[in-house]
């Protein structure tokens, strides 16, 4: 399911006008690992909040697959150009539901979303908020609960037993649980301690080779290095430059211009590949790479 932002400014206060978003024009595809990076009120949180319909933007379009998403004055358009209407060609109003079937949003601390008097309850809200019977919606649940890791001696427990970390996988699951085409993660990975990072990400990593777009807000440069294929660099509303973490994070004179700092394991193998080490610098990750890399050179 490919993503379009053509033009978008979002205001959260129209008369001032003051753009949290600022004509921002964004392509991707049906399957990538994007992460939206910047310094903290660059526009990353808002502009995500546009890829499921929480948001509307006040200028441009929005479009997800096949629903468009746009404002023209007082009316609001949820489009579905599948499904053209002959009164009014590719006006077909949808139900928001059904694009936040495609697109799951898992906000900062996501465990804070917790409700439900069981773990398995919980996970299963979703899909069947979505229409999916019990039955259903407990292997979808189950199948979720089983790829983050939750065992199931934790199903009938109450959620707000679980420590953090357990929290936040039931959480996500509950997204997961839903099937989305695309995962929009903010900040995912905030609060936890290295190992529950690592291994969140690596269930994020995996849900991507599933096939799955992935889309992650961070502030974390070893993240972007590690797992995504292109960084979209925002500042001040404004959407800067879309790359790859490689060219990115050589471009000395426009890392300068922003609050990004490279990661240290490749500042670190920039200095060695300067100073005569022949490195392949897109097998630099981290740091077990970067040993590898060097190994591999020495060996020649």
């Amino acid at each position: 399911m490919s993503v379009k932002l053509d033009h978008v400014s979002y205001y959260y206060n129209p008369k001032t006008r003051q753009a949290a978003l600022d004509d921002v024009s964004l392509e991707f595809g049906d399957h990538c690992f994007l992460a939206l990076i910047g310094e903290t009120g660059s526009g990353k949180s808002t502009l995500v909040q546009h890829l499921n319909g929480l948001l509307l933007p006040n200028e441009g379009t929005v479009q997800i697959g096949n629903y468009l998403m746009k404002n023209e004055g007082k009316k609001r358009y949820y489009i579905d150009t599948d499904k053209p209407q002959k009164k009014h060609p590719k006006r077909k109003q949808f139900d928001l539901k059904e694009l936040r079937r495609y697109v799951g949003l898992v906000f900062q601390f996501p465990e804070y979303q917790l409700f439900e008097e069981t773990v398995l309850k919980d996970v299963m809200f979703g899909p069947k908020n979505f229409g999916a019977d019990e039955k259903q919606a407990s292997l979808r649940a189950k199948a979720a609960l089983k790829l983050v890791g939750i065992p199931e001696s934790y199903y009938q427990k109450s959620p707000f037993e679980l420590s953090g970390g357990e929290k936040r996988r039931v959480a996500i699951a509950g997204i997961i649980a839903l099937e989305p085409k695309i995962l929009v993660l903010d900040e995912p990975t905030a609060g936890l301690d290295p190992n529950g990072e690592k291994e969140m990400m690596s269930l994020f990593y995996r849900i991507y080779q599933s096939g799955k777009s992935v889309v992650l807000v961070t502030h974390n440069m070893d993240l972007v290095l590690k797992y995504v294929d292109e960084a979209a660099v925002m500042s001040h509303g404004k959407l800067l430059r879309v790359t790859t973490p490689l060219e990115l994070f050589q471009d000395e004179d426009f890392l300068k211009t922003t609050a990004i700092e490279p990661p240290l394991v490749f500042k670190t193998a920039l200095e060695l590949k300067k100073n005569g080490l022949d490195l392949d610098l897109k097998n630099v990750k981290d740091v077990e790479s970067l040993a590898r890399e060097i190994k591999r050179v020495k060996a020649k």
